[in-house]
């Protein structure tokens, strides 16, 4: 199951990561990964969190602009080539990939996990699972 990922937009000017970030902290939001695409006068922080809701509304009562965008998180065991292995099924299934960026589990020293955002995510899971891949859910990224 597809899991959302906040995007959120950031004036690019020093400082307004932290504030970001600050307000994360002072209302217990735990980010499992971030991932910043910048251009010279913006960027665009992509979040994974344990609480998704609490962490758009907190951003947006402090004013940030956020938004919320589905994305498959799989597990790529921790060895060389796991990657690859893994973007395999994306190519034998004819899914393309926008754009991924990865974060370790706290607990589990076997694998890491890659977020995928691609264009059509619910065509992507049906046909990555028939594959035999495990797509995690929501209440499995809190668990990490």
């Amino acid at each position: 199951m597809s899991i959302k990922q906040i995007s959120v937009f950031l004036e690019n000017k020093p400082g307004r990561l932290k504030e970001m970030t600050g307000i994360l902290a002072a209302h217990n939001v735990d980010m499992r990964a971030l991932a910043i695409a910048e251009t010279k006068d913006f960027g665009i922080a992509r979040l994974i969190v344990d609480d998704v809701f609490n962490a758009v509304s907190v951003l947006k009562e402090a004013d940030f602009v956020a938004s919320l965008t589905s994305v498959l998180v799989v597990a790529v065991p921790d060895e060389p080539g796991g990657l690859d292995k893994l973007l395999q099924y994306f190519a034998d299934t004819d899914v393309n990939i926008e754009y991924m960026y990865a974060f370790i589990g706290g607990k589990d020293t076997k694998h890491a996990y890659m977020i995928f955002r691609v264009a059509d995510t619910a065509s992507a899971e049906t046909k990555l699972k028939s594959a035999g891949l495990k797509i995690l859910t929501q209440e499995d990224v809190a668990m990490i």
